[in-house]
C-alpha cells in the first residue's frame, strides 16, 4: 500500500491595523508562526510605493513592513500606506488613490497586495502552495452598522481570494486569543479577553479548560463578545491634536475683531492629517490651494506657516509617527519631548502621562464600557471573571489596562504576546478546522 499523501499545509494570518502575522502548518497539522522579517514574527502593516527611480511607464516598486517605514523617513519618492484595515467597511474600499508620478491604484489592491505578500513569505516557509487560510477580524469593522461590517469581511475575503487562497474561513480575533491563552491553562476558568490594537478594541468571554479544548466547536464557550472601532490609531489622532498639532493652528483663534471674539481657526484640516489614510487627500493641489488662502483666519501667521510647511513637505505621515512615539514613550507613566524642527527649527513640544490620559479620557472610556457592556450581555457579575487576559499592540498603555481591571477586580491579570497572541490562537483554530477535514 503506498504511503498516504500528505496533508496540504494551511495558513492563519492575523492582519492587523499596526501589525500584522502568519502561522503556518507543517503538514502534520503543527503551527509556527513565520519569521516576517529578520528575526520578527510580526511585520507592520504598511505598504510604500516607491515612484523614486522608475520610469514613467513603470509600476511603483512595492515594499512592505519595516522597510516600507525606512523609505518613507528616508524621504524617496512615494506613497506609504498605513492603517489600510480601517479601510474596510468605509467607501474608501471601492476608490483609488494617487501614489505619485500620475500612478493610481486601488485601496483594496493595496490590502491584496500586502496579503499576497504575507502568502508569499508564508509558502517559502511552507515550501508549498497555499490556499486554505484563516483569518482574523474583529468583533465589529464598523460600529452599529451590520450591513457595512459584512460589506468590510466580504472585502477582506474577496482580496484573499484575489492573491489565490480558495478556501477562506474568518475567526473573532478575540476568540482566538482565548484559543492561545487556553493552550496553558490548567483547570476550568472563566476568561474576559481584551484584544486592544491598532483599529478595534474587542472584548470576548470565554469558558476554557484542558477538557474544553479538546471540542472543534466552541459556540457554547464564548459567552459574549463585543468590540468597538476605538484604539490605537485613535490615540495616535488624539495625541497629535492635542501635543502636535497646536503649533500648526490647531485650536488657535483668528485675529481679533472690533466688537467682536476672535472665531476659531477651521479644524477639518487638523482632522485629516491626524486620521493615516485621509493625510494624502490634503496634499491635492485644490486643497494646498484652499489652505494658503486661509492665511487670514490665523491671529498667528507662524501658526498658519507651520501648518503650510506640513502640506508642501509633507510631512503629515511622519508628524502622526512621532504622536504615536509619544504615546508610547508615556505609556507606562513616563514623559517625553517631541521634536517639531522639521517644523520650525529649535520648536518642540512635550507630552507626559497625566496629558495623554486627558487628551485620550473620551477614548478610553468608551473602551472600558465595551468590556462592561460584555459581561452584561453574558449576565456574568464582574466577580465572577477568573482571569483578564490582554493582548494587542494598545495593552502597552497602562492607564488603559488599569481601567479595565478595575472593572473586574478578583480577576488576575494576564498578558500575553502582544503581537503575537491573536496569530497564534487563529494558528490553533486552522488546525482544529483544516487537520479535521472539515
Amino acid at each position: 500500500m503506498p504511503p498516504a499523501k500528505p496533508a496540504a499545509p494551511f495558513c492563519a494570518i492575523d492582519f492587523g491595523t499596526s501589525n500584522s502575522a502568519i502561522a503556518v502548518s507543517d503538514g502534520g497539522g503543527r503551527m509556527a508562526l513565520v519569521e516576517l522579517e529578520l528575526g520578527q514574527r510580526t511585520m507592520p502593516t504598511a505598504v510604500f510605493y516607491q515612484v523614486e527611480g522608475r520610469a514613467a511607464h513603470q509600476a511603483p516598486l512595492q515594499l512592505y513592513g519595516r522597510e516600507a517605514l525606512a523609505a518613507y523617513i528616508e524621504g524617496h519618492e512615494g506613497r506609504l500606506m498605513r492603517s489600510m484595515k480601517s479601510v474596510l467597511g468605509s467607501t474608501l474600499a471601492t476608490q483609488q488613490t494617487e501614489v505619485g508620478s500620475g500612478h493610481r491604484v486601488g485601496y483594496l489592491d493595496v490590502v491584496a497586495g500586502y496579503l499576497g505578500h504575507l502568502k508569499k513569505l508564508a509558502e517559502a516557509a511552507a515550501g508549498a502552495p497555499l490556499t486554505r487560510a484563516v483569518l482574523g477580524r474583529p468583533v465589529y469593522f464598523v460600529d452599529d452598522e451590520p450591513e457595512r461590517d459584512a460589506q468590510a469581511q466580504a472585502a477582506l475575503e474577496a482580496a484573499a481570494r484575489r492573491v489565490g487562497f480558495t478556501e477562506v474561513s474568518f475567526q473573532y480575533e478575540p476568540i482566538a486569543a482565548a484559543l492561545d491563552y487556553e493552550l496553558g491553562a490548567t483547570k476550568e476558568e472563566l476568561v474576559l479577553v481584551a484584544d486592544i490594537g491598532g483599529g478595534t478594541s474587542d472584548f470576548s468571554l470565554v469558558r476554557v479548560g484542558p477538557e474544553r479544548r479538546k471540542r472543534l466547536d466552541r459556540k457554547r464557550d464564548i459567552l459574549a463578545n463585543h468590540g468597538v472601532h476605538v484604539a490605537g490609531t485613535d490615540f495616535d489622532r488624539q495625541v497629535e491634536l492635542a501635543a502636535i498639532l497646536p503649533a500648526c493652528g490647531y485650536g488657535g483663534l483668528g485675529p481679533e475683531r472690533p466688537g467682536a471674539p476672535p472665531r476659531e481657526v477651521p479644524s477639518r484640516v487638523y482632522f485629516d492629517l491626524a486620521t493615516w489614510h485621509l493625510i494624502n487627500t490634503v496634499y491635492s493641489a485644490p486643497r494646498m490651494h484652499e489652505l494658503r488662502q486661509m492665511k487670514s483666519f490665523y491671529g498667528d501667521p507662524w501658526q498658519h506657516q507651520r501648518l503650510m510647511t506640513v502640506v508642501e513637505d509633507h510631512l503629515g505621515h511622519a508628524l502622526l509617527g512621532q504622536a504615536e512615539a509619544a504615546k508610547i514613550a508615556v505609556a507606562a507613566g513616563g514623559a517625553t519631548a517631541i521634536d517639531l524642527s522639521r517644523l520650525e527649527p529649535g520648536l518642540a513640544s512635550s507630552l507626559d502621562a497625566a496629558q495623554a490620559v486627558q487628551a485620550l479620557d473620551g477614548e478610553l472610556q468608551r473602551i472600558v464600557d465595551a468590556a462592561g457592556e460584555t459581561l452584561r450581555a453574558a449576565g456574568v457579575r464582574p466577580d465572577q471573571v477568573d482571569v483578564l487576559y490582554f493582548t494587542g499592540g494598545s495593552t502597552g498603555f497602562l492607564p488603559l489596562v488599569e481601567r479595565i481591571a478595575a472593572g473586574a477586580p478578583a480577576a488576575r491579570a494576564i498578558h500575553g504576546d502582544r503581537h503575537a497572541s491573536v496569530a497564534q490562537g487563529l494558528g490553533v483554530h486552522a488546525q482544529r478546522l483544516y487537520a479535521a477535514g472539515r
